[in-house]
């Protein structure tokens, strides 16, 4: 059975983008699938001060074995100032440290959301463009625009072309692992 790792770049304890990614795993059956909220995974900024100092975290050896053993990731950044947000860029800064091609023949869905009309667009586009440097193929990505207007806890996706560019993107992504 296939393995799917999926996490949001966002730590923060309300996150739209980890929604989405509950929601996006939620769709997903007859695959193993971890979840994990990055809210509970706080890491130091980095430096090479603090990485001379004190090497890696566990929980950064462990964040880095879950993505080597997944078949696929799925991943949903978030935006702050048009760029993913610096705890996402933080976690891929110290990840690279540790091992450079930690994404190496990783298939990823790639998605972003935000409150806004852009859905997270320009982090999406900035994510899509540096992963694959550590070896992520990104075939697929998605872009849920609006969330507050568009996404319902319990009914999902409420637009009927945005929920079937949704799956769309799913289907893709679980044929490429």
């Amino acid at each position: 059975m296939a393995s799917i790792l999926a996490f949001a770049g966002s730590n923060s304890s309300t996150s739209i983008n980890f929604k989405l990614v509950k929601h996006t795993v939620s769709l997903i059956s007859g695959y193993e699938i971890q979840v994990m909220n990055m809210a509970n995974c706080p890491f130091p900024m980095y430096n090479e001060d603090q990485e001379k100092e004190k090497g890696y975290s566990n929980s950064l050896i462990e964040l880095k074995d879950d993505i080597q053993k997944a078949d696929g990731l799925i991943l949903s950044v978030n935006e702050h100032n048009s760029n993913p947000s610096a705890y996402f860029k933080n976690v891929i800064d110290w990840l690279s440290r540790l091992e450079r091609k930690f994404l190496e023949n990783t298939n990823v869905l790639l998605m972003s959301t935000s409150g806004g009309k852009r859905g997270g667009s320009s982090a999406l586009e900035v994510t899509k463009n540096f992963l694959p440097r550590f070896g992520a193929k990104i075939g697929i990505t998605f872009s849920l625009p609006s969330f507050h207007e568009n996404f319902d806890l319990e009914k999902g996706i409420l637009d009927a072309d945005l929920a079937a560019e949704h799956k769309k993107a799913i289907d893709g992504f679980l044929n490429s692992l």
